[in-house]
């Protein structure tokens, strides 16, 4: 690593933490603002303000805003090597312009990986203590998503569950069946209640008034009645009622093992969980895209001065952040393979990347 590359990797990473640390400080004082109110009626213990909340709020917002400030780091600092010549003088003592990328590709790489280990490992268990606290003394009671008629569920394979109408608060199904078929997809067994309860001391759902009929072949069959019966058939309650941002406190085994159960069990909607999937993954790849974007338009002088390119850059940043909120909404309402929707704002932008860089005076 030459002393250039030192020199640039300092200055990118240093203006990005910085920018990181003015940003977090000022949305915590806003925060703070906001709900110190709560804070005091719910009497929240101060010890608890800052451990179980604030230390995890930080991770949440530095992730949050990271690639918006990769962009302005890079814009920033660059701007003003350009502005103070130095650049130009790089480049005049026979560094070309293609060599001057690596150390920005290099600190883009560290960022890259730093958001990827921290949004799959570190955050999730962030966010659930967060939410946590914020459920306790906020008063924010947390959103499920639940289907609460004629619900279907695939629960393992060639084992299917229904419930006439289900109660999340009690709950409880009515109407309740089970139908279990062989690998030929012939009917084995089928099993009947009128009614269907949670049990949360022995995490098992007693099953009342039911009949199992019993099929050995297609001329014999036995059937068996009962009043009361314990089972768990692999289905808990949070998987009829989720919470709404479930994916936030997944880590990403946790999260992948969560969206395959939900495509075996035929859940609605599974095209947002898949997206938050993918998003692990693309998310972290944003800060290639606009390191060399933001080194395309910040590396030679404008008349406009700094303020034209910090502009110009962050109105693409914005562009890019819109349209994979576009490309998401597209996914979710079934318009668009959730894969492609996660990765084709980062496509299209690595390409105006590209033509930008090859179009920026070397």
């Amino acid at each position: 690593m030459k002393k250039l590359d030192k020199y640039i990797i300092k200055k990118f990473l240093g203006t990005f933490i910085f920018s990181i640390v003015l940003i977090l400080g000022i949305a915590i004082v806003f925060d703070l603002s906001e709900k110190l109110d709560n804070f005091i009626d719910h009497k929240a213990p101060f010890k608890a303000v800052i451990f179980d909340y604030y230390l995890n709020f930080i991770p949440y917002f530095a992730i949050l805003f990271s690639s918006l400030f990769v962009f302005i780091s890079v814009i920033y600092f660059t701007s003003k090597m350009a502005y103070n010549s130095e650049i130009i003088a790089i480049i005049s003592n026979g560094v070309s312009f293609y060599r001057l990328l690596v150390p920005y590709m290099f600190s883009a790489l560290v960022i890259a990986v730093g958001s990827f280990l921290i949004s799959n490992f570190l955050l999730p268990h962030a966010n659930a203590r967060r939410l946590a606290f914020e459920e306790v003394y906020v008063g924010r009671t947390q959103r499920y998503r639940s289907n609460n008629y004629n619900i279907h569920r695939q629960v393992r394979p060639n084992l299917y569950i229904y419930m006439q109408s289900y109660s999340p608060i009690s709950k409880s199904g009515q109407k309740f069946s089970i139908e279990k078929f062989d690998e030929q997809g012939k009917l084995k067994s089928k099993l009947l209640a009128d009614y269907v309860r949670w049990d949360t001391a022995t995490h098992k759902w007693k099953i009342n008034n039911y009949y199992i009929r019993i099929i050995s072949d297609s001329l014999h069959e036995k059937i068996e009645k009962g009043i009361r019966m314990d089972t768990t058939f692999f289905l808990t309650p949070d998987d009829l009622a989720t919470r709404k941002n479930i994916t936030e406190t997944l880590n990403l085994g946790e999260l992948k093992q969560f969206v395959k159960n939900q495509r075996l069990q035929g859940t609605e909607n599974i095209e947002e969980y898949e997206i938050a999937l993918h998003n692990r993954f693309s998310f972290p790849f944003s800060a290639f895209i606009l390191t060399l974007i933001g080194l395309s338009l910040s590396s030679r002088k404008l008349k406009g001065g700094i303020g034209v390119q910090i502009g110009t850059g962050i109105a693409l940043s914005f562009a890019y952040i819109l349209f994979m909120q576009f490309s998401s909404q597209f996914a979710i309402g079934g318009n668009m393979n959730p894969l492609l929707a996660s990765w084709l704002p980062s496509m299209i932008f690595a390409v105006i990347a590209t033509i930008l860089f090859f179009m920026t005076p070397k």
